[in-house]
This record gives C-alpha cells, structure tokens and sequence, in this order.
C-alpha cells in the first residue's frame, strides 16, 4: 500500500491530461493546474472527450465515468496544491519553465514529504532538484503518450534523491496506477528516448535526403519490423517539438551527432507543423 491519496499535475495539455485520468481512474482525489482559465477549459474538455471515449468503447462504464469526473478538480493557483501528497509536474520540455514551477511547489507545498515529480523525458532531474529546499523528494516520474493505455512509466532518481522518495515513487506508480516500471540513471534520454530519438531522427534524415518516401519509411518499420506504427507517424504523435527538444537536450550534453536535429525537423517547428496536435506535421489531419 501506499500514502499517497491526493495528486496534483501542473499542466493539462497532452501528457498532463493523461496522467491526470491515469491518477483519477486509479481514485486517487486529483487536482489540475494550468496557467489561464482558458487553457484549463480546453484541458478539461480533453479530459471529458477522453473519458467518453473509454466509455463508449467498453474500456470504463459510464458509472466509472462519472465518478472519475467527480475526482478531478481544476485551478489557476498553485497555491490549491498545499495538502498534495504527490506533484507531477507536465508542462512544456523547457528547462527555464519547469525550474520555476518546482520553485513554486517548494513554497505552496506543506506536506513535509511529499513528492515532487517531473514528467520531462530529457531534462536533467539534479538540476529541477536543486531549485528546491527539498531535493530529496524531486524524482522523474515519465509516463508515456497516451498515459491512460500505455504501461510503462519511467521512474529517474537524481543524485539528491532519497531512497525512500523512489519506493515512494515506485509504490504509487506500480500499487495504485497499475503501471510496469523501469528504473533509469539521470541522463538526457533516460532509457527509452536515449533509443528511440535516433531513430526517429534517422527516419527524418532518411525523408529529407530523398532516399524514401513517408510511407514507404513507415511501411517498412510497420511491415518489415512489426513495429506498430512507423517512425514519422510517431513522432507527428509525439509532437515535432517535443521529439526535437528532446534531441536538443541529448545533443547539449552528450554532443552525438545522431542526437542533433536534422534542419528539416527544426523548420517544421518553426513552420508550427507539430503532427497531430497541430492538425499537420509529416502528414495531415482533419
């Protein structure tokens, strides 16, 4: 078992929104901050959409539903997170930004052992730890897209970070969520973008040179690999800007030349082409 029983997210875009219904699903009382009340609607319809989708395909009934709802609350003040047991923090992958929200949570925060966690999936913990007067309890705690069906979350330690915060974190993750996970060191990529980035970035470089079409990359790891989805369809899910601030934070720390953005991803970007939540990226969608 575990002590954790009240949740918050910081940000309730794609990811957030995600571990949100994960963490609520599992009933757990669960609170979403965001930075405008605008954003927080548009988090709050995806929350919605997402868990009528669940209902409708027979996943939850529609009882679960409702009371999942009832288990979400929604804020513009972080100062709401005081009596949070647990923070996961799921905003953009900029360093900048997420140091200033876990300087945040270290004030409005008064639980003296609650968790601080990041969901970023490149970013350093040490430093977003040692923005805080708690660095013990900062820990990665990185989900994958979806969060409400993928398995695998990704649990990080800094060099700061207690023993007793990882089977914390551990616990949460795997006796309340129900989550498979693995254990990574506290390295840009930790163990799944360390292998998976390059090879996106290949496929990118692959398109842009002319030596295969879209398709015909994404037919040939589908087809010839059995991989489920080819690698420019998953990084128009994962989102171009992800997939290359992701790249940019390997490349700065360990200077691979496979971990540096090929010109086409970062015009793309530049363009606003970010796959799918922007309704275009290596293909369209309605």
């Amino acid at each position: 078992m575990t002590d954790i029983e009240r949740v918050g997210v910081v940000g309730c875009g794609q990811m957030g929104a995600g571990i949100a219904e994960v963490c609520a699903r599992a009933g757990l009382d669960v609170m979403v901050a965001e930075t405008t009340g605008e954003a927080l609607e548009l988090g709050r319809t995806r929350l919605v959409n997402s868990l009528g989708k669940a209902a409708q395909r027979g996943k939850i009934t529609e009882e679960e539903r409702d009371v999942t709802l009832d288990r979400l609350a929604f804020t513009t003040d972080l100062g709401d997170f005081a009596d949070r047991d647990l923070v996961v923090e799921a905003v953009i992958e900029n360093e900048q930004v997420k140091t200033e929200i876990f300087q945040v949570l270290d004030q409005v925060v008064t639980r003296s052992d609650a968790i601080l966690a990041s969901n970023t999936s490149s970013i350093p913990l040490v430093k977003l730890a040692v923005a805080t007067s708690r660095p013990d309890q900062v820990i990665g705690i990185h989900f994958f897209n979806p969060a409400p069906v993928q398995q695998l979350v990704e649990i990080i330690p800094a060099l700061t970070t207690a023993e007793e915060t990882i089977k914390r974190a551990e616990a949460a993750v795997t006796g309340l969520l129900g989550k498979h996970t693995i254990r990574a060191q506290d390295r840009s990529g930790f163990v799944v973008n360390a292998l998976l980035i390059p090879y996106l970035l290949s496929a990118i470089r692959m398109f842009e040179s002319g030596i295969a079409s879209r398709e015909d990359i994404d037919n040939g790891m589908e087809m010839g690999c059995a991989h489920p989805m080819g690698p420019l369809k998953l990084t128009d899910l994962i989102g171009l800007d992800t997939v290359a601030s992701v790249a940019y934070s390997m490349y700065e720390e360990f200077k691979e030349p496979l971990y540096a953005a090929p010109p086409l991803l970062q015009r793309m970007v530049d363009a606003g082409r970010l796959g799918r939540k922007a309704g275009a990226g290596f293909y369209a969608y309605s």
